[in-house]
């Protein structure tokens, strides 16, 4: 969800290729401001990283989703010399490299990162220095920042996730509690904690939306798990946890959906976004449109219908005729 620690270079046999296509991701979106570049090079980065053999021409890559000629020269260049002559001019650039740096503190975006650059303000010391220039999320994130860059392991996140599904079902058993992101897809470590929420009682239907979710943070609070808050709406909750005293702080997002889009949620959350991607392409070939909220039928004129039943990710995958892939399969 709003996680910094999304992006990571794989461990394949492609990862040499993979980081610096990253690194020049984290360039296009926090420096030159060109998502358009930013997408390739992460798409790109991701069909390399899942891919089993080892790339041995950038004419080779160019039969992997997402590698164009200009990134497949680039991986020929990479092989040829080592390195990328634009990345290290990137790299010798006292400001592109504090504006990388400034936006891994949760909270500082692009434009939060150029401002502060350009206000002197160059280094994670510099931010401490200019506590009274930071809002609340700012605070939080320059606070809790060497954690916050350390990833989870699976076992915590599991202690985790008994946790939180013991907290949630002592309020009312009935509380559906998902653990989405890369955990659910069976990653060795995660980012942050990306939780979806749902009760059986709550409709999109619904003239006033339940306290579904304040009241589960109440007791997150209340149970010394939730830390801080960095902001918590209706639906969503951000904030900081910590299994238990010892252990580090960690990101935790909380969503509630309705119950009758739950599993179009799940789906979309869960990812990756590159699988996302491949499904909601089919589904238009098959005559449907998929977001995180619903499945609609495209209409003869192109207008999406009434959102169609859903009781399970199953259904979805059903209705556009797609083969189901388990949730550790959709690691595209």
């Amino acid at each position: 969800m709003t996680s910094k620690r999304k992006a990571t270079a794989s461990e394949g046999p492609n990862s040499a290729f993979c980081e610096f296509l990253l690194e020049l991701a984290d360039y296009e979106k926090n420096v030159s401001r060109n998502i358009h570049k930013y997408k390739a090079y992460s798409t790109a980065a991701s069909s390399l990283a899942h891919h089993p053999v080892k790339i041995k021409s950038g004419k080779e890559a160019l039969a992997l989703k997402g590698v164009g000629k200009k990134i497949a020269d680039k991986i020929d260049e990479f092989i040829d010399t080592g390195k990328l002559e634009k990345l290290e001019k990137i790299r010798k650039d006292d400001t592109s490299q504090a504006i990388n740096l400034l936006t891994k503190v949760v909270g500082i975006g692009p434009a939060a990162a150029q401002k502060f650059v350009k206000e002197g303000i160059m280094t994670i010391e510099d931010l401490k220095k200019n506590i009274d220039k930071l809002n609340h999320q700012q605070k939080i994130g320059l606070k809790y920042f060497d954690d916050f860059e350390e990833k989870i392991p699976r076992a915590e996140m599991q202690e985790l996730e008994k946790k939180i599904l013991n907290i949630c079902h002592a309020i009312d058993e009935k509380y559906v509690v998902t653990i989405c992101g890369s955990y659910r897809r069976g990653a060795a470590e995660s980012g942050d904690i990306d939780i979806l929420l749902t009760h059986p009682r709550y409709s999109s239907l619904d003239s006033k939306q339940p306290d579904l979710l304040k009241q589960v943070v109440l007791k997150l609070e209340k149970e010394s798990l939730v830390t801080d808050t960095i902001m918590l709406g209706e639906s969503k909750f951000m904030g900081v946890c910590r299994l238990e005293e010892g252990y580090p702080f960690r990101r935790i997002d909380i969503r509630v959906f309705p119950n009758d889009q739950y599993y179009c949620a799940t789906l979309y959350f869960t990812g990756s976004g590159l699988f996302n991607q491949q499904m909601r392409a089919h589904a238009v070939e098959q005559g449907f449109t998929i977001n995180e909220y619903s499945i609609r039928p495209i209409g003869s004129r192109g207008t999406p219908g009434e959102p169609l039943e859903v009781t399970s990710e199953r259904d979805i995958f059903e209705y556009i005729n797609y083969p189901y892939k388990e949730p550790h399969e959709r690691n595209v």
